[in-house]
């Protein structure tokens, strides 16, 4: 008997049996088997009734793909959830992925249904969600092979130390790991672990591992675990930062960049991006709010136009851009260097937020309170990176672009610096506490030029980068 999936079914008769599920409580698969027992039961005009149920639901409810016309066009994500802590925070990566417009499938583990139950999954993502390898009702037409093909990305969040050992070694011994040797689209795992795991050369072995295979990692950040006084690198990502992941992962060709194709082929292009930590103690350090996320965009649409992309980064937890070097650095001083070795480069855009004051005598121990007074911390300045290399006699990038990240007088305070710093472009923007630009997804650019302001729209730092990138390849042609 051939095998029939529900990608196989036409988009009218697919949102009819969505409907009709809702209403039964069924996920799409099993209110197709309902249906064929039915119909072999049946004749005549039971039968069409089974195409067009007489009493479909006015309103579907929330679980429920909210626009089942453009579903089609929905990425379609793959969840696996396996039995880490961090498992709780998964409920909301399903929303945030349905938020952009994914449509959201689950896998969870035996272990993971010890910390969420696959009733709070399936009530967030689209149809049931799916647990056992061996499930009669799945397996008719070899279940786990149609989840992996039919996925255009499988996400793993949490991913535990032992499912990650799995992915390595390529067991597969149950319905997760089995999805894992089916995929054929790209895989992203959010490692979630305590920091004395991740930090065992076992799992530096398996990241290392599942890297050369090219999977996608996102984290694990660092910060406090949920085990009382465990603090270091092991916390799972957070759920935007997963889902913002997922969908660039989706989505490397920019439409921008499409519409430029290699315009920006036989050039070099020098960025840096995120923050940079000034250590104060072994422990301790001066850092900002910048995420990095508008630099790393920045690479990536850069790659997507032909460049060959250098990206010096400040401590971030974001993905790779395909296709770009990258050189990670913590201190201002080391962002410098790395930049001036960086060069020869036909473009240089510096989006890093990098500290302008560092402590002039950092100490060599954990400076300790105690009964005496507070120990004064002298500043020292910073190497301005951006003045340095605009001024530049020789070695000069044809184009060198700055940021301006102002919380007043905007406009002003850019074509201050514009002046001030030497460099030929300014990108401004407000990011005052409100705006929520500094660790969001979204920004507002004023273009400073030496031929005056352009204002450009509100809109996602994709398509800030696709827009600069654009006036960039424009420039230099």
């Amino acid at each position: 008997m051939a095998s029939l999936t529900v990608r196989q079914i036409d988009d009218k008769l697919k949102t009819l049996l969505r409907l009709r599920a809702a209403k039964s409580g069924r996920s799409m698969e099993d209110e197709i088997r309902t249906i064929l027992r039915a119909a072999a039961e049946e004749t005549g005009n039971a039968a069409l009734d089974l195409i067009e149920p007489p009493n479909p639901p006015v309103h579907p409810p929330s679980s429920v793909t909210q626009k089942p016309a453009a579903a089609a066009e929905s990425p379609k994500i793959l969840l696996i959830i396996t039995g880490g802590i961090a498992a709780y925070k998964s409920l909301d990566l399903i929303r945030r992925l349905r938020e952009r417009g994914a449509s959201v499938r689950v896998v969870m583990t035996k272990a993971a249904q010890e910390f969420v139950t696959p009733l709070a999954a399936a009530a967030l993502a689209d149809g049931g969600v799916f647990t056992e390898l061996f499930d009669r009702h799945s397996e008719f037409d070899v279940g786990h092979i149609r989840l992996a093909r039919e996925a255009d990305i499988v996400v793993v969040a949490p991913c535990t130390a032992d499912f990650l050992a799995r992915v390595a070694h390529g067991l597969a011994d149950d319905l997760a790991s089995s999805i894992m040797l089916a995929a054929s689209c790209p895989v992203l795992l959010a490692p979630a672990m305590n920091p004395h795991m991740w930090r065992h050369p076992a799992t530096q072995r398996n990241i290392a591992r599942v890297s050369a295979d090219n999977v996608h990692l996102v984290g694990p950040n660092t910060g406090e675990m949920a085990e009382r006084g465990e603090a270091g690198t092991g916390r799972m990502a957070e759920p935007n930062e997963i889902a913002q992941a997922a969908i660039s992962i989706l989505k490397p060709a920019r439409t921008a960049a499409a519409s430029i194709p290699q315009a920006l082929s036989n050039k070099s292009v020098l960025i840096t991006a995120g923050p940079t930590h000034e250590p104060i103690d072994p422990v301790r350090y001066i850092a900002n709010r910048s995420s990095g996320k508008q630099g790393y965009a920045i690479a990536r649409a850069a790659a997507d136009a032909g460049a060959e992309v250098t990206l010096v980064s400040g401590p971030v937890n974001l993905p790779e851009p395909p296709g770009v070097k990258i050189i990670r650095v913590e201190s201002a001083r080391e962002m410098l260097a790395a930049v001036e070795k960086a060069l020869p480069a036909d473009v240089a855009i510096f989006a890093a937020a990098v500290a302008d004051w560092r402590v002039a005598h950092a100490g060599t121990q954990k400076i300790k309170k105690g009964a005496a007074a507070m120990p004064p911390l002298e500043l020292t300045e910073n190497p301005d990176i951006l003045s340095t290399i605009a001024h530049r006699t020789e070695g000069r990038p044809k184009l060198v672009i700055g940021f301006a990240a102002e919380t007043e007088n905007v406009i002003a305070n850019a074509k201050s610096k514009l002046a001030r710093k030497g460099c030929d472009w300014i990108l401004a923007n407000d990011v005052s506490t409100e705006t929520g630009v500094m660790g969001g997804d979204r920004n507002t650019i004023h273009l400073v030029t030496a031929q005056g302001v352009t204002d450009w729209p509100e809109q996602s730092k994709e398509d800030v980068a696709q827009m600069l990138i654009t006036a960039v390849a424009k420039e230099i042609a």
